[in-house]
């Protein structure tokens, strides 16, 4: 194919920021073309229905907290279908050798809300429940530019509380090395807290008891038929000729005011503005001949492979051992393996009747080699710590891996300073805009609201030129 084909706006990438960017320009009648790489829409949002289970590869839930992603669940008539965590089975647990410790209650996000819980948890010995609870009493002392979560998390808890409690939490959201990722880029209202009001403990114990609840869901949602339905119904409401699957991008050029996007099958769309909604490595190599130095900063945040190994268990086979909704397992505990759930303790529906879903996370920052090993080693690998862990001997009856090289952006220290180079950068290529889970955000809701502020953006020049 050699056609030529023209559109106001080209988004390049199909997962859930391209598509929120294409549901914002078809709602504004804008003319746009959407390219995918690959055969499906959703990016990391797999969800396979198999024999009564619903298995998902990537992510299983986002925050309600954060309202670009229940947003767009009502603009699409869907947030009857929303489903919040099965409170019959709340708790979460910490691995510390071959045992389960219950994490407190009120952990939100990183840190404690509750005090209470903080200093009677059996998670840290009475020295680290002494020491996490000092951080009420000590005084506001934020460090100069960019801290490491682990610098700030150690200052202020000590280094039990966050090798137990702090750090499996990090890693179970950004498989990262809390020594490298950035406070002010990844959990900025946690250093917001200590500059305002001294105690982050105190702060956030407060706020969780003034705390009122709008109508709605809240904590972790989905929807019953899993993440997938949400790119199911989105993609229907597209139109489907301005979808193109299997249509990777090979390159951008410039043609006067305009851009020309070459399509791996010849062809060509010209277009007055383009929204890379990409991972920072992809946009990197399209954005390059057009300005070196972008590239040069996008291809210095890191990023992280990971895994997910799911496994399917006939009714009766492990329900009753597994309790809570899973465990996070530190970095201090050593192995592989950084989380596990139990989906179907987790969410109602994910197995048939008296059946079991669990799922293990595998790979973080420094320990990425065993995303590399055969499924069959994955499989026995995560049915061995099952087993140690809760006593589970049964076959699974169905298994599900799924691998994500280079999936996960890492926020480093000065990550910030980096997004404000590329901003600035950006400002040489008028109408090329990029969006994503690297730069401001790495949750469904936060992909969302960026391929909405690039739309809006793409939408606004345009009118500002006509």
């Amino acid at each position: 194919m050699s056609e030529s084909t023209s559109a106001r706006v080209v988004v390049i990438g199909g997962g859930i920021t391209g598509l929120a960017a294409a549901r914002r320009l078809a709602d504004a009648g804008a003319s746009f073309l959407l390219c995918e790489a690959s055969p499906r829409l959703g990016g990391k949002i797999v969800t396979e229905r198999v024999g009564g289970f619903t298995i998902e590869g990537g992510p299983d839930c986002f925050l309600a907290a954060k309202p670009d992603g229940v947003g767009l669940v009502r603009q699409l008539g869907l947030e009857g279908r929303l489903c919040t965590t099965d409170p019959a089975h709340r708790g979460t647990f910490v691995r510390r050798g071959d045992r389960l410790h219950r994490l407190p209650e009120g952990l939100t996000g990183l840190v404690p809300t509750r005090i209470l819980p903080l200093l009677t948890t059996k998670t840290l010995s009475l020295l680290g429940r002494a020491r996490a609870g000092l951080e009420a009493l000590l005084p506001s002392r934020p460090a100069e530019g960019d801290e490491s979560i682990a610098a700030f998390a150690r200052r202020r808890f000590g280094r039990e509380a966050y090798d137990w409690l702090i750090e499996p939490l990090l890693s179970g959201i950004y498989a990262g090395d809390g020594e490298q990722l950035s406070l002010a880029a990844t959990f900025p209202i946690l250093a917001e807290l200590e500059r305002t009001e001294g105690s982050v403990l105190r702060a956030m114990a407060r706020r969780s008891v003034l705390r009122t609840h709008p109508q709605g869901p809240s904590g972790f949602i989905t929807l019953g038929g899993g993440l997938g339905e949400l790119v199911e119904v989105l993609a229907r409401r597209l139109p489907p000729e301005r979808l193109r699957l299997d249509a990777p991008v090979l390159g951008i050029e410039r043609s006067g005011a305009a851009y020309r996007v070459r399509v791996a099958d010849g062809s060509t769309i010209t277009s007055d503005r383009v929204i890379l909604a990409l991972p920072a490595p992809a946009a990197a190599e399209l954005i390059a001949p057009l300005d070196p130095r972008i590239a040069y900063e996008l291809r210095g945040i890191p990023f992280v492979s990971t895994a997910t190994v799911s496994l399917g268990f006939a009714p009766g086979a492990a329900a009753q051992r597994l309790n809570g909704y899973g465990f996070v397992s530190p970095r201090a505990a050593g192995g592989p393996i950084v989380a596990g759930t139990w989906t179907s303790n987790k969410f109602a529906g994910r197995a048939p009747l008296a059946g079991t879903l669990v799922r293990f996370f595998l790979g973080r920052a420094g320990s990425e080699s065993v995303v590399d090993q055969s499924d069959d080693q994955l499989v026995a690998l995560t049915r061995a710590e099952l087993t140690r862990l809760c006593g589970v001997t049964a076959t699974p009856a169905l298994v599900r891996v799924f691998r994500w090289p280079r999936s996960m952006p890492q926020y480093v220290l000065g990550h910030l300073a980096r997004l404000e180079r590329l901003d600035e950068l950006m400002r040489g290529v008028p109408g090329v805009l990029l969006a994503g889970a690297s730069y401001r955000g790495v949750g469904i809701p936060d992909c969302i609201a960026s391929g909405w502020a690039a739309a809006g953006n793409a939408l606004g020049q345009l009118g500002a030129a006509a």
